[in-house]
């Protein structure tokens, strides 16, 4: 039990995990809104408004520069994760997505004229990555619950 006790008293992880949860129930609620259809996927799954991988590591990173200072080994390790996570979930992860929908069509396409390229239940997942505008919103989502959870430090 001390396991728990300890890791619910870690700062650095409480305001980590805070952002990941905060930003996925933010995220299954606007995808609810906007499309009118309510999907458990958008709880625990990837992509979306607002990007919970930014939320995360950024409070991460913000939660480790209150608790070390901006010349600590901590701070550096955290800043450095989050630029790689944010850049990677813009870029790389949101390229993926695309290519996935793109090929998604064509399947669906091509199934029309031939009906047994490929079952359309099988579709390859679209939701991976983010907009820059869903990365900047998950960022300043894990910075204000990184300084909410400083507070209550």
């Amino acid at each position: 039990m001390t396991f728990f006790k300890d890791l619910f008293s870690n700062e650095l992880f409480v305001a980590a995990a805070t952002g990941w949860l905060v930003a996925q129930v933010l995220k299954t609620i606007i995808h609810t809104f906007i499309t009118k259809d309510f999907s458990i996927e958008r709880m625990y799954g990837s992509g979306g408004m607002p990007s919970s991988h930014s939320s995360t590591v950024t409070a991460l990173a913000t939660s480790s520069y209150f608790l070390h200072g901006a010349d600590s080994s901590e701070f550096a390790i955290s800043m450095i994760l989050a630029i790689i996570v944010m850049y990677d979930a813009r870029g790389v992860r949101r390229e993926t997505g695309i290519q996935a929908k793109v090929l998604n069509d064509l399947i669906e396409l091509l199934a029309d004229v031939h009906n047994e390229i490929m079952p359309l239940d099988e579709k390859l997942k679209e939701f991976v990555g983010h907009t820059p505008l869903q990365v900047v919103a998950g960022s300043i989502l894990g910075f204000g619950i990184a300084c909410l959870v400083h507070l209550c430090f």
